[in-house]
Order: structure tokens, then C-alpha cells, then sequence
């Protein structure tokens, strides 16, 4: 592990963390995460049985917590209490599992986050000893807020969550790297490789997706395609790209010592 991905203080191989929703059955779920090579899945507490509804199929019986490591989110949630009472509710399923994936929706329609019912949830959640890792808008100021609450990881959208328009603002999420001291991750809008791939040459510690994977045509090889595009956006932007050269060009073979110069 030459380069892990550190999170609330525990390392990672994989860099692509997935979800689990919105597959054909549990049996391609799991096939298309052993495939992604993630190690964290997130799970959709209010959607997903991991032990709530007795007798119901249990998604932890094909994915155990002993060999992967699950992030309960808040997805359907719409208020700040909603979103603490899930994950309170996902800490006692889990036997005191503390990692969780907070997430406070705006509208139905956008899935857009509502910032000020996140920020008050982010605060409460930290002061219960959750290690918050948080969905939020690409605002720079409000990303440092989390941090300075006390989040364990940053997760700005690229676009709206399971729209597939990939990354729209780039520079919102260059200006949350640059001043982040906690891992910066893409959460939301990964339509296809080249998103995740550019997602990590712009400087991100991870990317999360769901839709991108379950939606493709084949979800098992679309997981193995972006396990290969976070890999290989991770190595160009530790490599370095070299500079935009505009209205320029430098040829790439030498100009000295030409045959008959």
C-alpha cells in the first residue's frame, strides 16, 4: 500500500468506494463490487434491509461487514433529525460502527443537498462520535465549515446525483482540494470512466458512485472499467501532467543534429 486512501484514520487500497442500490438482485451486486475492487459500499438505510426487517433478504449475508466495510447514508432524507436518527439507528445494526455517510436532501426533484440541515446534522452526528463522511453542494466555504466541524472526509457532487453529466465545475472542486485537509472525494454525477478518471487527475482522494454501475449495460464489466479509471487518474495526477502549452507546439522528437542540417 505505496499510496492508501486514509479515512478517519483507517487505510484503503481501492480509491472507489460503490453503492449498492438499484441492482437486478444481490447476486449481481456482489459480482459487480468484487469486480470495482472497492473496499467501503455505502448502503441506503431507509431502502435497504441489513437486519431491520427480520426475515427479508439481509444484503449483509452477501456482502459481510468482516470483508467489506460499510457506510450506512441518509439517502432519502430531507431534515437534520431524520438523518441522525437513520444513522443512530444504522450504529445499533452495525454493533457501534461509527464510519457512516451523511446526506440531507433538498427536493425530491434535484436531490440537491440542503446545506444548512447538513451542516446541523454534521455537528451533531461529530458530537455523538460518528466519523461523518459528508454529500455536499460544490461551495468551497461550506466544504472548510464540515471540515472544521470535524467531518472525516468532504464528498462534493460532480452533478446531480444519478443524472451521469459528470464533473461540471471543476474549478469549485479544485478550490475544496486545494484548502482541504481531510480527503476530498466526488459523490453524485459519474456517468463513465473518463468522469472518474478526470475526477482523480483533478487532485481527488476517491470517488463514490452507484448509478454509473448498476445503470450501465453491463454493471459487472462497467465496475471492472472504473476500478481501472480511478487507478489510472491516481497515478497521472501523482506523475504530474505536463503544462497547456496554447497557440504552441513542441515537437516530440529532438531538432538538433538533423540528417543534412
Amino acid at each position: 500500500m505505496n499510496d492508501p486512501l486514509v479515512i478517519a484514520g483507517k487505510s484503503y487500497h481501492s480509491r472507489l468506494l460503490v453503492g449498492t442500490g438499484k441492482y437486478k438482485d444481490f447476486a449481481e451486486t456482489r459480482e459487480a463490487i468484487d469486480a470495482s475492487g472497492a473496499e467501503i459500499v455505502t448502503v441506503a438505510i431507509r431502502r435497504t434491509n441489513i437486519g431491520q426487517n427480520p426475515g427479508e433478504p439481509n444484503l449483509l449475508d452477501v456482502l459481510p461487514p468482516e470483508k467489506f466495510t460499510i457506510l450506512p447514508n441518509t439517502a432519502g432524507c430531507y431534515t437534520a433529525d431524520d438523518a441522525v436518527r437513520t444513522l443512530r439507528l444504522a450504529r445499533e445494526l452495525l454493533d457501534g460502527h461509527a464510519l457512516v455517510k451523511l446526506e440531507v436532501l433538498g427536493d425530491p426533484k434535484s436531490l440537491f443537498p440542503n446545506m444548512p440541515e447538513t451542516l446541523k446534522a454534521a455537528e451533531t452526528l461529530v458530537k455523538d462520535g460518528f466519523d461523518v463522511m459528508v454529500y455536499c453542494a460544490d461551495d468551497p466555504i461550506q466544504a472548510k465549515m464540515l471540515e472544521e466541524i470535524g467531518c472525516v472526509a468532504v464528498m462534493p457532487l460532480a452533478s446531480l446525483i444519478g443524472s451521469g453529466m459528470g464533473i461540471l465545475n471543476p474549478w469549485n472542486l479544485r478550490l475544496i482540494i486545494d484548502n482541504a485537509k481531510v480527503p476530498v472525494l466526488v459523490d453524485a454525477g459519474v456517468g463513465t470512466a473518463s468522469d472518474a478518471a478526470i475526477a482523480m487527475e483533478l487532485g481527488c482522494d476517491g470517488v463514490l458512485m452507484n448509478t454509473a454501475i448498476a445503470a450501465a449495460g453491463r454493471p459487472v464489466l462497467m465496475a471492472s472499467a472504473m476500478k481501472k479509471a480511478v487507478e489510472a487518474g491516481r497515478e497521472a495526477f501523482l506523475a504530474g501532467r505536463m503544462p497547456r502549452k496554447f497557440y504552441s507546439a513542441d515537437p516530440s522528437s529532438p531538432t538538433q543534429g538533423l540528417i543534412g542540417s
